[in-house]
């Protein structure tokens, strides 16, 4: 796609929506566009350099700017099926986005990573991982670095790792990952992507302009992606697993992450040498070891690499100890398969702080991975009455309703006795009482801190 002398209209004044239109403003003629008819363009402004020489737009697009767009870069939170996006599409206009976009204007390598769960703390683990083989590494996409703030800054010898949504796949076209991967799939999303069958359909696509010179690494045991393996035929596929021994790949045996290549095992670490717990963790870490080996990773570098690695923020984050009570931030515990994962890595009562903006997620499978160790589920946020419905109907009578995060915090404190855990993993999104997950941690961490040692 080429975008010189091209009229393209941004839409979205995030992160990803500046970031493209500083980028493109050098390139062609740029509209930044946001249908908040509110939104202060003097505000906007303040986020752009003092040379911008686009356009700013707000409210209704007019007939002018869809008749007039070439190409439109969405964002990631602008859904494609919705009036604008599906008017500027009947224009003729080309719909891309700042994913797509950062990755026409990159050079070097990239190794891309999706799935429902685990994809912060494994991007983040590969970045660190590829820093022991080149000095010029670019952590970006989802993880919260617009890939069009660093795109620019590669060269040929440069290594980008990014973490993909399936909201970044929807827009995804010449995007061509050296190495990618999909951790797991289970059911998110779905009030945006409206059937399983299509949010399936976005994970899967990450590998769609892959060849043979390239691999895709998948999780054995989750079933989907089993399916899907055995049909891809584009490119090499690289399997992990955390239940059984693989006649070629990376598999959990016993404490050891083991690499089986040509009948021939290799340790790749032990988890005891590692600084994250939980077995959805050790999961993201073989598949780390299997794009870092594709990427031709020597071991004793990959091996410091994971003994050095800690946890990623707001993921099964340990925050604090008071009075004999251990604090976890898992505020990234935004669907109930990645607050089930929080669950089961504690080893002792839980106090559980649940609840928020409804995803259109089911919470049974939740509730019943409580297994005995949540001694009382504290509910907050709009979801709070259909998740004690799902409680009543499942036979979990511990639960509580807070009417403030900070109510639902000191609840826990008063009630919660040494030896036990107090985790915030909520099953669902942040959107209805903070701007963001980082907003809803951050709170949490602070109230925590400030609990009486």
């Amino acid at each position: 796609m080429e975008f010189a002398g091209k009229k393209v209209l941004v839409i979205g004044t995030g992160k990803s929506g500046i970031s493209a239109a500083k980028l493109l403003d050098k390139k062609c003629e740029v509209v930044l566009h946001d249908s908040n008819e509110k939104l202060n363009k003097e505000d906007v402004l303040a986020k752009l350099p003092a040379d911008y020489r686009g356009k700013i737009s707000t409210g209704a697009l007019t007939e002018d700017e869809i008749k007039e767009t070439d190409i439109a870069v969405i964002s990631p939170g602008v859904p494609i099926d919705c009036a604008d996006v599906n008017n500027l599409r009947n224009a003729g206009a080309v719909i891309s986005g700042e994913i797509e976009t950062g990755y026409l204007f990159s050079k070097g390598r990239l190794v891309a990573i999706t799935g429902t769960n685990g994809k912060t703390t494994t991007t983040t683990l590969v970045g660190e991982i590829m820093k022991k083989i080149s000095d010029s590494v670019f952590v970006v996409g989802n993880i919260g670095i617009p890939y069009t703030d660093n795109c620019e800054l590669t060269n040929e010898k440069s290594i980008t790792v990014a973490e993909i949504s399936s909201f970044q796949l929807e827009t995804a076209d010449k995007f061509h990952p050296n190495v990618s991967a999909i951790l797991n799939i289970t059911p998110d999303h779905l009030n945006r992507h409206h059937t399983m069958e299509k949010y399936i359909e976005m994970k899967e696509s990450i590998c769609k302009n892959q060849t043979l010179d390239d691999v895709i690494v998948l999780n054995y045991e989750d079933q989907y992606l089993k399916e899907f393996g055995e049909k891809v035929t584009n490119t090499k596929v690289a399997w992990f697993s955390s239940a059984r021994e693989l006649e070629e790949g990376y598999y959990l045996d016993g404490k050891d992450i083991v690499y089986k290549h040509e009948g021939v095992k290799k340790v790749l670490v032990n988890v005891d040498e590692l600084n994250i717990i939980g077995k959805h963790n050790y999961e993201n870490v073989m598949a780390a070891c299997a794009m870092a080996i594709a990427m031709e990773v020597p071991f004793d570098k990959l091996h410091e690499a994971l003994t050095e690695f800690v946890a990623v923020e707001h993921r099964i984050e340990y925050t604090c100890t008071k009075k004999g009570v251990k604090y976890y931030n898992d505020s990234k515990g935004t669907n109930p398969d990645a607050a089930i994962q929080a669950i089961r890595a504690m080893q002792s009562p839980t106090y559980l702080i649940g609840g928020g903006y409804d995803k259109g997620s089911e919470f049974d499978e939740w509730i019943n991975a409580f297994d005995g160790k949540v001694k009382k589920l504290v509910l907050i946020g709009v979801t709070a009455k259909k998740i004690a419905e799902t409680c009543d109907r499942l036979g979990f009578k511990d639960y509580v309703f807070m009417d403030t995060f900070e109510e639902a915090v000191n609840y826990c404190a008063e009630h919660a006795v040494s030896g036990e855990n107090v985790l915030l993993s909520p099953a669902c999104a942040s959107w209805d009482m903070f701007k963001s997950y980082e907003e809803r941690g951050r709170i949490f961490k602070e109230l925590a801190r400030k609990l009486p040692d």
